[in-house]
């Protein structure tokens, strides 16, 4: 299949579009660069810069494919900004970049696209989970600007899938972590400018770029005070977003969107998470403790059952200690260049 990435050239993305490789498919990038970084595409991928509000732009290159004989399949959609603390302070950028930008890429889809989408979505739709591990049906209140900005697509996805006869996986996952292996080793990691996810943050301390690691807030309803997240390899996440695509061909993606939960299934408080960075590096990190971040819920962990069920994804990271050491050895490697 022929696949245009939205956000391909950031860390999810660019995993997806090597699989996509790997596989035998043609994966074209779509990304601004904002965040991504071109350099990290390996070689078989095509990248086009542009941005995903831009309509004409995404409609001139349906009808350039098209015209070329070589249409577009299907559109993994990835562009988005995924900072929670952030959208709580600039909740207009995250409904700009998240919510309108995706509204563009489904008018240029609808107009001369092809009609199969996989959506990057989150966790964070469920807000605080009335039960754990959250199924799909669960209620959705988000509890911050990002995860608002994220079930705004769900919803438009939705009536494009019933008026517009669009076949559609949604996604949600929440926290991922870990390196893939690359037929020459280790060679992509997270990263972000600046960093504000966990475990890059705690291998900062390891490798003396930072002097600790915070904790903001220990004073929530779980065993040892701090939030629990559910903690997914990336290299899993892009087996389910090619197990998801395939299953767009379906009869079930016909009569309904599809819409999973991913993730390991076991949540990890981030004291659990620091002590299992102090096992793999072998390094004390300190922790220093902070208030708490509005928007936060206290546990997130979703049920994975429905996409072993139906898509037949089965995790092969399920170790906490294993996705930290794929990711530590990029960092080594990462720094030490």
């Amino acid at each position: 299949m022929r696949i245009l990435v939205t956000g391909g050239a950031g860390y999810i993305g660019g995993t997806v579009a090597a699989e996509l490789v790997a596989q035998g498919h043609t994966s074209v990038v779509y990304d601004n660069l904002c965040h991504g970084r071109r350099d990290l595409l390996p070689s078989g991928v095509e990248f086009v810069e542009g941005d995903v509000g831009d309509r004409a732009h995404l409609e001139n290159i349906f009808r350039a494919a098209s015209a070329e004989n070589s249409p577009f399949d299907a559109v993994l959609h990835f562009a988005a900004l995924i900072e929670a603390g952030e959208s709580m302070e600039k909740p207009e950028v995250y409904f700009r970049n998240n919510s309108a930008s995706t509204l563009s890429l489904l008018e240029a889809i609808t107009a001369c696209g092809p009609r199969r989408l996989v959506f990057s979505s989150t966790a964070a739709v469920y807000g605080e989970p009335e039960a754990v591990p959250i199924p799909e049906t669960a209620r959705l209140k988000p509890t911050n600007a990002y995860g608002e900005s994220k079930l705004l697509v769900e919803q438009m996805l939705a009536w494009f899938h019933r008026i517009h006869g669009l076949r559609y996986a949604s996604l949600r996952y929440f926290n991922v972590a870990g390196a893939p292996q690359g037929p020459n080793g280790i060679t992509r990691g997270e990263a972000h400018q600046p960093e504000s996810h966990l475990i890059p943050l705690i291998l900062d301390v390891a490798l003396g770029r930072r002097d600790s690691i915070r904790i903001y807030g220990d004073d929530y309803p779980t065993p040892d005070g701090t939030c629990i997240r559910d903690y997914i390899h990336v290299s899993d996440l892009a087996d389910a977003h090619l197990l998801a695509l395939a299953a767009l061909d379906g009869e079930a993606a016909h009569n309904m969107p599809l819409i999973y939960n991913l993730g390991n299934g076991h949540g990890f408080s981030v004291k659990e998470v620091i002590e299992s960075a102090r096992r793999v590096t072998g390094h004390p990190i300190p922790a220093e403790l902070h208030p708490r971040r509005p928007g936060d819920p206290a546990v997130l962990v979703a049920s994975s059952e429905k996409a072993i069920r139906e898509l037949g994804w089965q995790p092969r990271y399920t170790h906490l200690d294993d996705i930290v050491r794929t990711a530590w050895t990029w960092h080594q490697k990462r720094y030490t260049l």
